[in-house]
């Protein structure tokens, strides 16, 4: 089995992904977190985009999540992906869809005025309206089984509970399965273990130092 070692950062939500897949194949792993504002050369020298997560797998850097999950898929035990191709192929759509959300939520968390900051809002909810629709019955994604899917959507999740530690905004408003679905991801071992304890607070105090208009209704929740 080859040696492994996952460089990431606190906040990453990629780093995130990789994290709970390790955690759901039983997979031992090593962390080494970085400071992504003052990335060290041997970091760069593993990451040509400068990016985390970089898993090392014997000496071997394998960058971008969606690559590192697909390594682990390949040479891991407990498979989280379907059997069938075209299911498959239908989860990896999702997983791309999954981190389009992750990209309107940091224009959600960066939006300089009001204006911007209620459409960023909006392509939110809307997307979580298009996700609503591919929900059946649950727990998970496709049913009862644990997927890659679960684990790109753990982290988007638990921004959502951030944010409404700061303000209700609505942003699952009208979608009882995906709210479902929310809380059960929240309760997941493995998606507990992907962040460290003082999470919130580190979280808090970046989108603080964002200077943008979620600070300010951050000031005004606090005063």
């Amino acid at each position: 089995m080859a040696r492994l070692q996952l460089v990431s950062h606190k906040l990453c939500p990629y780093v995130q992904r990789a994290i709970i897949a390790l955690v759901e194949k039983d997979v031992p792993f090593e962390r080494l977190d970085i400071d992504l504002a003052d990335k060290p050369a041997w970091f760069l020298a593993l990451s040509p985009l400068g990016k985390t997560p970089v898993l090392v797998a014997d000496g071997q850097p394998v960058f971008e999540s969606a690559v590192i999950l697909e390594y682990l898929e390949e040479t891991q035990q407990r498979p989280l992906h379907p059997i069938e191709p075209l299911e498959r192929a239908r989860h990896r759509s999702w997983i791309e869809f999954g981190s389009a959300v992750l990209a309107d939520i940091a224009g959600f968390y960066s939006a300089a005025d009001a204006v911007t900051f209620r459409i960023k809002r909006e392509a939110l909810q809307g997307k979580f309206a298009r996700l609503e629709e591919q929900l059946g019955e649950g727990p998970f994604f496709s049913g009862e089984r644990f997927s890659l899917v679960d684990t790109v959507f753990g982290p988007v999740f638990r921004y959502i509970d951030c944010f409404e530690r700061i303000e209700e905004f609505g942003l699952l408003e009208g979608n009882a399965k995906t709210e479902a679905w929310r809380e059960t991801l929240g309760q997941r071992v493995s998606i507990k273990a992907a962040v460290a304890d003082d999470y919130p607070l580190l979280l808090r105090r970046f989108l603080e130092g964002r200077q943008s208009y979620l600070t300010s209704l951050m000031s005004r929740s606090v005063s």
